[in-house]
């Protein structure tokens, strides 16, 4: 779904540009392609999974591209990514897997910071539990799941930075990121 991925790129860079507000920029940009390419509006109809991939690669590269602040980017790119899945019955916490997961691995490519887009999709998934009125701890665990997988994908100096970023963020849950880490439940 290049169109998808293209169409959010645009969106999204003619936006940030001009956005005072990139987390609540890129927050509607996401959901509103989620829902619509899993409605087929526009030509481009996807499964819900598949959007939350696209709408967040697109949306990563598009933050890079324009210069745009990665940290908000992210989060918002998670959060209306997680918020337009539950609109069209997608599982929440699949959706915050996949988007956190695809955060990792797009701004690998680009050359972002893999630490600084690890924390910033995990507060984007606790932010959209939040919003939507889900389980913040399993929205999170998710997220965090999905970070760690994607890293470690792309190779164990990935995964150390991944690692190391999450257990030293202050505003994450510590509780569940160490549990993940460790397998200590305590």
């Amino acid at each position: 779904m290049a169109n998808l991925i293209d169409d959010v790129k645009n969106t999204l860079t003619s936006l940030v540009a001009g956005a005072g507000d990139v987390l609540s920029t890129a927050q509607n940009v996401a959901k509103e392609n989620v829902i619509k390419a899993v409605q087929g509006v526009g030509g481009v109809t996807t499964s819900g999974l598949q959007a939350v991939t696209d709408v967040v690669t697109g949306g990563v590269q598009a933050l890079f591209s324009a210069g745009a602040s990665i940290t908000d980017g992210v989060t918002g790119l998670v959060r209306g990514a997680v918020d337009g899945a539950k609109d069209v019955g997608v599982s929440t916490s699949e959706a915050a897997g996949e988007a956190a997961s695809t955060a990792i691995k797009t701004a690998s490519h680009v050359g972002g910071d893999v630490g600084v887009v690890a924390i910033s999709a995990v507060q984007g998934a606790i932010e959209a539990a939040g919003d939507i009125g889900e389980d913040t701890g399993e929205l999170a665990k998710s997220a965090v799941l999905g970070t760690l997988k994607a890293a470690d994908e792309i190779g164990s100096e990935a995964g150390s930075i991944v690692r190391k970023a999450l257990l030293n963020a202050a505003a994450l849950p510590h509780d569940i990121i160490d549990a993940l880490l460790t397998g200590k439940t305590e």
